[in-house]
């Protein structure tokens, strides 16, 4: 549909085609996993279904080969921003944005950031993209943040944190941005402190009882799963009502060095191994499911070790 001309191609890639197919129930779930081949040389979107059958491969991303890239889905479409690259042997850190439109099935450039960073924390909230902290272009710590408003295709810098803080990540619970996890150059190890911000008051607060050192993060329903690097045999979970935490094993025999990188698809949790391992399962975790039963087995499976994963609804 989008080769008929250039007035049908701007609809599909526009809010309105997505919010005419979710009133109409013709939105489709897709996860878009970023897989490495066993090199460690190559790295690949594939699309998987919900039943893990591949769709296909998505086109190469364009520039660079980078790391510490930022991963948001907006509009049901893939963006993804910033990182670092190395080339000719020099390391730089990057301020480009790319999306990508399941509908077409092709790249776009989007409007660079004001600043280039990488290892930072990023999430959609109200429908708009945040990006904070990292590491800037000589590899100083940030304390910056920008939104990007994908209406005027603009990033715009908003209040700093307090201080700078790097290898962390984002969330989104009731209109708010969370920032959590990684380090900051006010404490000594990895931060327990969770910022806050507030997009209608444009201003940032502070709690004190996140969690460190994660490996793995995924927001299902009104709830963030994480797994913790100390503590991989077990589920994280918070809630954003009442600022608690709680645990819940995973179901696991053997070795204690399993990781695992996170899905999320119908609803469940997708926990896809690191170890290469034929013989190891996705294991998927219900938190809708009567109390006994939230575990299971998937068929779901990336074709190579997953390096990161997001749900697209289109």
């Amino acid at each position: 549909m989008g080769a008929v001309c250039k007035k049908w191609r701007s609809f599909i890639r526009s809010k309105e085609f997505i919010t005419v197919r979710k009133l109409l129930g013709l939105l489709e779930e897709w996860l878009c996993i970023l897989t490495m081949d066993p090199e460690g040389k190559q790295s690949q979107w594939e699309v998987l279904d919900c039943f893990g059958n591949r769709h296909r491969l998505l086109p190469l991303m364009p520039g660079p080969v980078k790391a510490g890239f930022g991963v948001v889905v907006i509009n049901g479409k893939l963006v993804v921003m910033a990182g670092y690259s190395v080339i000719d042997g020099t390391a730089s850190a990057s301020a480009d944005v790319y999306q990508y439109d399941s509908c077409l099935n092709s790249w776009s450039k989007l409007a660079n950031m004001n600043v280039a960073r990488y290892d930072f924390a990023c999430a959609e909230v109200n429908g708009k993209i945040y990006a904070v902290g990292g590491y800037g272009m000589d590899g100083e710590s940030l304390s910056s943040a920008e939104v990007y408003d994908p209406d005027t295709d603009k990033w715009n810098l908003i209040e700093s944190l307090r201080r700078p803080r790097w290898g962390c990540f984002a969330c989104s619970f009731d209109g708010k941005l969370y920032v959590m996890g990684g380090r900051s150059s006010f404490t000594i190890g990895n931060s327990k402190f969770v910022d806050v911000y507030n997009p209608e008051r444009h201003t940032w607060c502070q709690m004190k009882n996140g969690c460190v050192m994660v490996t793995a993060h995924a927001v299902v329903g009104k709830k963030l799963f994480c797994m913790e690097w100390k503590n991989q045999r077990k589920l994280t979970i918070f809630d954003p009502e009442d600022n608690s935490w709680k645990m819940v094993p995973v179901p696991l025999t053997g070795s204690s060095s399993i990781g695992f990188r996170f899905g999320i698809l119908d609803g469940k949790l997708l926990l896809f191994s690191l170890e290469e391992e034929p013989s190891y399962s996705t294991l998927l975790y219900d938190p809708n499911a009567a109390s006994g039963s939230e575990w299971q087995t998937s068929k779901i499976k990336p074709s190579g070790l997953c390096l990161c994963s997001v749900t697209i609804k289109a």
